[in-house]
């Protein structure tokens, strides 16, 4: 049966050849044109598989609410969503270029008949591993049924190019949400909420009165101070809303690490995660590490905050709890804002750190993480320096990261210092080598004189052993940048094989690399209690549906 379902898919590549011209053959994951020279063309989707990707939530869960159907093929020629049910009718429509009138008609006649097999092939496909019916619970985000653990394929490429659509339409989105579920008031220009006053003929600097009422805690429009009852009841009528989430649960840990779970206009739930660090051992760094990954060299309280970037992750890392999960959609930046104003008001307290290490790739959703790097400096009044931005990796994201200026640091999660290892770790990494991960970061540190920090998970028996650490070391020394290692001993997830280092073979790893003269510090782990730690971010709702819930209003 495997080898039958392998030829069907290289028949269909063959056929999807000769059916499309070659210059549409060429799309990138970033869109249909041809990467530029220098550039390398990250995935593309497949053929049957590429219609995972892109799906509204009223069929798979596949993005946001409406959202329709990506092909994943990246082709410049767009065709109609089909409705949600009709899955063939999608395969279907691939686009291809119509020929020119004076062209033989012995090509239009093959491409007709190249269509045809193509259906054919799909229904055989789709007879072996048919559709699953998704439940229409907002708060469940199950696994699409056709993704597998094991080696990275089209389908798992496929819904990264959905990931990638869906972060690239921010404002289409963020302007279609205005209009179906109300204006936002929280993350928007004082002057775009001055023309929102204008319309209802108040005067100006009502603008910063709703502003300031927003960033200090109001939950909802009529929560606003000083604002008249008129004007706020007629923001309501109108549909305006702070933008807040609704706290749906929260644990805490005996360290005084939170956890939140915070419901979303749309019904989706995201976890956020608050973590207090006082001065630790010289060595040793905060969980997660601060703005440089070291520990702290005074003795002060700090207040990190983990923050989720996408509701679920289609980067299937297979130490990681949220990739046993499937992907629903990305954040809008006012949503990553809230995750840091809601922990501020559990703690009462300035946020001092933001890690951008919860739910989700945040470089598969780089314009809102922006942007909300942006929010977070101008009206929350953080450092740019104290936010950091990890990722697994995401071919040609981190030059576009460097040319953005954020101030961030950047942390790539490594977890391994040679190819097939890090293959067999982190799926994604068949479609990003080692190599052109590490020359990316090597760019990025020329581009910006900004230390990238290395995280690296330990998993006992996996690669902990000192031969790796020496591997790393030697990984690091033969590319041109400084570096800082953080070390993680590995969290327990739920249905994954792997287990926790003893803490002597965690020192054992650190001296290797300290021997070497690579910097590096161990994390100190924070939150088990409370599965809060870093990589255990898996909502209960992936398992199973949440009885009840409220969407904010």
């Amino acid at each position: 049966m495997l080898v039958h379902l392998r030829g069907l898919r290289a028949g269909l590549r063959l056929l999807r050849c000769d059916a499309v011209p070659p210059p549409q053959r060429r799309a990138t994951l970033y869109g249909s044109s041809t990467p530029a020279s220098g550039e390398r063309a990250p995935w593309s989707g497949g053929d049957r598989e590429g219609r995972a990707g892109g799906r509204g939530a009223g069929g798979r869960g596949r993005g946001a609410p409406g959202g329709g159907r990506g092909s994943g093929r990246g082709s410049p020629v767009s065709t109609p969503a089909p409705p949600v049910g009709n899955r063939r009718a999608a395969a279907v429509s691939s686009p291809t270029r119509a020929a020119p009138r004076n062209q033989d008609t012995d090509i239009e006649e093959r491409n007709a008949e190249s269509a045809v097999k193509r259906r054919r092939a799909l229904q055989e496909l789709d007879a072996v591993a048919p559709p699953q019916p998704s439940s229409s619970d907002p708060t469940w985000v199950p696994r699409d049924p056709r993704v597998k653990d094991g080696l990275w394929n089209t389908i798992d490429q496929s819904l990264v190019a959905a990931s990638l659509k869906d972060a690239a339409i921010t404002e289409k989105r963020r302007r279609k949400m205005d209009e179906e579920s109300g204006f936002v008031l929280l993350g928007r220009p004082e002057a775009e909420i001055a023309e929102l006053a204008a319309r209802f003929e108040q005067p100006a600097y009502r603008a910063r009165q709703l502003m300031d009422g927003v960033l200090k805690g109001a939950r909802r429009v009529e929560d606003i101070p000083v604002i008249p009852k008129a004007f706020k009841d007629a923001l309501t009528a109108a549909g305006v809303r702070t933008g807040r989430s609704i706290v749906h649960h929260s644990v805490a840990a005996p360290d005084g690490t939170r956890k939140f779970l915070l419901q979303l206009h749309d019904g989706r739930v995201v976890e956020t995660v608050g973590i207090p660090v006082q001065a630790v051992a010289a060595g040793e760094a905060p969980s997660p590490s601060g703005s440089d990954g070291l520990a702290p060299t005074a003795s002060r309280e700090r207040l990190t905050v983990c923050v989720s970037s996408q509701v679920g992750c289609p980067m299937r890392c297979t130490f990681c709890a949220t990739g046993k999960g499937g992907f629903a959609r990305s954040l809008e930046a006012f949503e990553i804002l809230d995750q840091v104003m809601t922990m501020q008001e559990a703690y009462g307290k300035r946020v001092t750190n933001v890690v951008f290490m919860g739910m989700g790739e945040p470089l598969l959703n780089l314009p809102s993480v922006a942007a909300a790097c942006a929010l977070m400096h101008e009206q929350l009044g953080l450092s740019a320096r104290s936010i950091t931005v990890s990722t697994v990796g995401v071919p040609n994201a981190i030059a576009k990261l460097a040319a953005m200026d954020l101030k961030a640091t950047l942390a790539v999660s490594i977890h391994a210092p040679n190819q097939t290892l890090r293959e067999s770790i982190i799926p994604s990494a068949k479609a990003y080598p080692l190599d052109a991960l590490m020359a990316d970061c090597a760019a990025f540190f020329q581009a910006t004189g900004r230390r990238v920090t290395f995280e690296y998970t330990l998993m006992a028996g996996v690669n902990d052993g000192d031969n790796h650490a020496k591997e790393l070391a030697q990984l690091l020394r033969k590319y041109d940048l400084m570096s800082h290692v953080n070390i993680i001993p590995w969290n327990p997830v739920d249905e994954s094989e792997f287990k926790r280092p003893s803490n002597n073979r965690v020192y054992a790893f650190q001296r290797v690399l300290e021997n070497a003269g690579v910097p590096c510090s161990r994390r100190v782990t924070r939150g088990l209690e409370a599965a809060a730690a870093c990589g255990q971010l898996r909502n209960q709702h992936q398992k199973a549906p949440l009885e009840e819930f409220l969407v904010p209003t």
